[in-house]
């Protein structure tokens, strides 16, 4: 019986050892075939993948940005970070010390502190330039490996520093154009795939290209519309008024209406791109594109051109200015009431000449709440412009079925809406060409890109409404005593000056922000003109006292730049 059972046990147990003899022959069969598909049928596959574990691309530097001249605004610097790679020590932390401390320019007992660490990677300097990183490589030090990489240099410093905007290498971070043309500043047609051993050296084969391996890639430049000479200027003068004044912030923009480019783009507090870093939060942000301000007077333009446009006037109708009207609860009245109590019928000529803010009122309630809202949401107030410069925000306009008596009558003179500095040239820009509306833009697009829809057009007033108010503008320069009025060329513009509201909303403050708008020459405009002055201090302080010297001096120096033909006959003038 023993016997018995012992004998069922063992063929029990050369049954279990049969079934795994043959499992495991089955599997060494399939890793053979498997391994006979790798190695032998699917060879390409294997070698394609290791290559791809191999290959790297080759270092791209971004394009460089230029302005409409050819003259550079943005370019990279390629520089070198200096390591120690402790595994690979071939001479002693002296030994390296005494051979790189001359060319680094390292106190050697600091340097030798350095290469005694216990880390793998020592960092020893960084942002070296390539005489440095040359002077190193003829030492054939192994154990010191060199990093490539590039930072980005203005050479013009602070020029035009919120259209450039920054870009942090070690980030990827970037503003203003920088980060709206990051994609062909850093477009690459035929990017140069090497491979290279896990130390970084270039493998060579026969079909590597010797000169991809030491050429830079390079992105696609930029040109901006943006004119240095002009930019200049305009920083120049603005940073005169606002150092006078010491005022908090302000702003010019120069426009080509025709095509809606951006000539010159000024913003104040300016900071170095060179040295964004240092530069404080206020000084970077673009606050033309996204803080919003009541538009004072200059937005009267606006008024009338909706109120003209829609039929409700013509550039003959007189509005009988009283010098005072009660809206609501509120008595509204002219900056000038006390000495012109009672203007009686004055034309619109007189409306701007004078800043009628009673006269502004009327022409409002001439429109109906959406009348008005409607044609101011043509203007572009509520909406972005578009710019290709990031950050834009789309101002402030109530929907006109909030409005309520007082809204709509302040709205005439500039106070029922907020809006940002970029929307108000923009708005006004119609006005200089023909009722359209052409996207504003600092970067230079080819006419491709035009074509695919990158710039747009929009016919926001009549032709002949544009025609009208600018002459209206230009003849309100041209009989008033305006600093702004010219010899040789006819300007149409309009001041304003506008109460700054507290921070915590409870009301307005004393101070003030002074603006001036204006094109020339008004009988084929080149040349749009925006100034606004935030919070200057001391004195009268209007648009008339603060931002018209300001266009004053730029619009003469623009004139000469761009050698604009004159359009008023100085002789006859004089005679």
């Amino acid at each position: 019986m023993r016997r018995t059972n012992r004998e069922e046990k063992f063929k029990d147990f050369d049954k279990r050892l049969g079934c795994w003899q043959i499992a495991f022959a089955l599997f060494a069969i399939s890793l053979i075939i498997h391994l006979f598909f790798i190695q032998i049928i699917d060879i390409k596959k294997l070698r394609i993948k290791a290559k791809k574990q191999r290959s790297a691309q080759t270092f791209v530097l971004r394009g460089d940005i230029y302005d409409r001249n050819g003259i550079k605004l943005a370019s990279d610097k390629v520089l070198f970070d200096i390591y120690a790679r402790t595994p690979d020590y071939e001479h002693t932390p002296e030994e390296l010390a005494n051979m790189l401390a001359p060319i680094l320019k390292i106190p050697k007992s600091t340097l030798v502190q350095k290469l005694r660490k216990k880390d793998i990677m020592i960092s020893l300097k960084k942002n070296v330039d390539r005489f440095t990183r040359d002077e190193i490589a003829k030492l054939h030090l192994r154990e010191i490996p060199m990093d490539k990489k590039s930072i980005r240099v203005y050479p013009q410093g602070a020029l035009a520093a919120h259209v450039l905007g920054y870009y942090n290498f070690d980030a990827d971070i970037s503003s203003g154009v920088e980060q709206t043309a990051k994609d062909k500043l850093e477009f690459v047609e035929h990017n140069v795939q090497l491979e290279k051993t896990p130390r970084g050296d270039i493998i060579y084969d026969f079909g590597t290209d010797p000169l991809s391996t030491t050429r830079p890639v390079k992105g696609k430049n930029v040109t901006l519309t943006i004119d240095t000479a002009i930019q200049h200027v305009c920083e120049k003068e603005l940073y005169k008024m606002i150092h006078k004044t010491k005022a908090l912030r302000g702003t010019v923009i120069v426009e080509n209406p025709r095509n809606g480019e951006i000539l010159a783009y000024a913003v104040y507090p300016y900071y170095d791109p060179n040295n964004f870093k240092t530069a404080t939060y206020n000084q970077i942000k673009n606050w033309t594109l996204t803080d919003v301000f009541p538009p004072g007077s200059t937005f009267k333009v606006i008024t009338v051109a909706s109120a003209m446009d829609l039929g409700k006037i013509n550039q003959y109708t007189k509005i009988n200015d009283t010098g005072k009207i009660k809206v609501g609860w509120w008595d509204i009245e002219n900056y000038d009431y006390h000495t012109r109590p009672n203007p009686g019928m004055i034309s619109l000529e007189y409306l701007f000449e004078h800043s009628s803010n009673v006269a502004s009122v009327k022409i409002a309630q001439m429109m109906t709440a959406k009348e008005f809202y409607d044609v101011l949401k043509k203007f572009g107030f509520g909406n972005k412009t578009g710019i290709d410069l990031p950050g834009e925000s789309k101002g402030l306009i109530k929907s006109p079925n909030k409005w309520d008596t007082s809204d709509q009558a302040t709205m005439g003179y500039g106070y029922g809406t907020s809006v940002t500095a970029i929307q108000m040239i923009t708005a006004v820009s119609a006005l200089a060409n023909n009722g359209v509306i052409v996207t504003p833009h600092v970067i230079k697009y080819s006419q491709e890109e035009i074509a695919n829809n990158k710039i747009q057009q929009r016919q926001v007033l009549k032709p002949e409404t544009a025609k009208a108010v600018t002459q209206i503008l230009t003849n309100s320069i041209n009989k008033s005593k305006s600093q702004i009025k010219m010899d040789r060329y006819n300007i149409a513009a309009k001041t304003g000056t506008s109460k700054k509201l507290k921070e915590d909303g409870s009301g307005y403050s004393n101070k003030y922000y002074t603006s001036i708008v204006g094109y020339m020459p008004s009988s084929d405009p080149q040349v749009l003109i925006y100034v606004m002055v935030d919070s200057a201090q001391g004195g009268n302080v209007w648009g008339s006292t603060i931002a018209a010297p300001i266009f004053k001096e730029i619009s003469s120096q623009v004139a000469r730049i761009m050698n604009l033909k004159p359009d008023k006959n100085f002789t006859e003038e004089k005679e």
